[in-house]
């Protein structure tokens, strides 16, 4: 199985009132993508904000194997959700690991 570990940090035209939406549209990845195990998404409520660095949105995704992990990236879901992105992102850090 994979790991696939994703932070979001957005920009000035990001409207905080959108961030269930992504959280939807991230869980709904689970049933529309093939290969997932497991997948789970929120809105960082750390307290510890010396560590937050402006990441608002977190992601969690469990894989089959490796070539699930692969086919995730060019499937029309997640291209779907990338697409909501656009004009909002600032940044993104991506973890991908066996487990």
């Amino acid at each position: 199985m994979y790991e696939h570990l994703v932070v979001f940090r957005f920009n000035e035209q990001y409207e905080p009132s959108r961030e269930q939406d992504l959280v939807q549209a991230l869980l709904a990845l689970k049933k529309q993508i093939p290969g997932i195990v497991e997948l789970t998404a929120g809105v960082n409520v750390t307290e510890e904000q010396e560590n937050v660095h402006g990441y608002t949105l977190g992601l969690r995704v469990t894989f089959e194997n490796q070539e699930a992990l692969r086919a995730y990236g060019p499937h029309p879901a997640h291209q779907k959700f990338v697409s909501l992105l656009e004009g909002i992102l600032e940044n993104v850090v991506v973890v991908d690991y066996p487990i």
